[in-house]
């Protein structure tokens, strides 16, 4: 009898190695390495913005449609991250979505006070600008444990015998992302509060700026396709020479020129570059490591 049920338990886990890993769509890099944490061996996962990719000036294809519906389960952040064509493809494609947002209090877009930009909301739903609120949650690790948990959800709903599996990986993700956060805070608690300024290419900080008490500036809005005024870069040359701020950063997705331009007229080096809506190559190809670089690099650039 024993050997019996050793024999079955063996089969079992046979059967689960060997079947084909679940396909799952996801709309960008860090949405698709959050899947990955925790979907393990059991998923495959391709993500339509890949690393280094900007997700405001995607545009769909015919190759990333076929993508969409030959997968089990399409994974979206939500919020008006996506543009309307990839939204209208995710429902026309009749596979299952979830969005990762779900139930997360969102920034609206027009309380990011001490942003220098302006939001030119379209409301007829053009996709480079995001509406009434801030996509950019996975800026904030505290709520990105409740965006885990909607991740494993939807996983468990497209594949119920892996649920043991995924929400046993859920734990141990959210276990790193409460370290994370640990840690964001004793760093940014080491920079004195005056200092705590930081200069980006887009606003795409806001929620990391709101958690740990550090003013964001930004010469363009949250998305990265909002052309800034000259106005608008004039105002954050004079603030940077006025309160003397150094932490001044490129983003791995955006031309830097602008950010450049302002570094010279300032006179501040630029400090290196940051990670913001998408990944990177490593130690940034994966949340938590991009996440780490980017604290690092911003709270030793603040001391300065």
């Amino acid at each position: 009898m024993k050997h019996l049920k050793l024999t079955l338990i063996a089969a079992l886990l046979t059967t689960a190695a060997t079947a084909a890993p679940l396909p799952v769509v996801t709309s960008f890099s860090i949405l698709g390495d959050v899947a990955k944490q925790i979907g393990g061996e059991r998923v495959s996962i391709q993500s339509l913005v890949g690393a280094n990719q900007d997700t405001h000036a995607y545009h769909m294809t015919s190759g990333d449609i076929k993508k969409i519906r030959s997968a089990k389960l399409v994974l979206i952040n939500g919020l008006g991250l996506e543009a309307a064509d990839v939204q209208r493809a995710v429902k026309q494609s009749k596979v299952s979505y979830a969005e990762a947002t779900k139930g997360i209090q969102p920034l609206k877009a027009e309380e990011e006070g001490g942003h220098h930009h302006d939001h030119d909301h379209d409301h007829e739903g053009h996709h480079h600008d995001h509406g009434e609120f801030d996509p950019h949650v996975w800026n904030d690790p505290v709520l990105m444990s409740a965006y885990a948990q909607n991740v494993a959800e939807a996983l468990i709903k497209a594949d119920p015998e892996g649920k043991v599996y995924y929400q046993q990986r859920l734990g141990n993700y959210q276990m790193q992302l409460k370290k994370l956060h640990s840690d964001a805070q004793a760093a940014f608690n080491a920079v004195p509060a005056a200092k705590r300024k930081v200069l980006t290419g887009h606003d795409a900080f806001s929620y990391m700026g709101k958690r740990y008490h550090i003013e964001f500036i930004a010469p363009q809005g949250v998305s990265s396709e909002a052309e800034p005024s000259a106005k608008q870069v004039a105002a954050i040359i004079r603030q940077i020479k006025r309160e003397g701020i150094k932490a001044v950063f490129t983003e791995n997705i955006k031309d830097t020129r602008m950010v450049d331009r302002i570094a010279k007229e300032t006179g501040v080096n630029v400090s290196g570059k940051l990670y913001s809506d998408a990944l990177g190559n490593a130690p940034a190809d994966t949340y938590i490591g991009m996440y780490r670089h980017n604290i690092k690099a911003m709270s030793e650039a603040m001391k300065k």
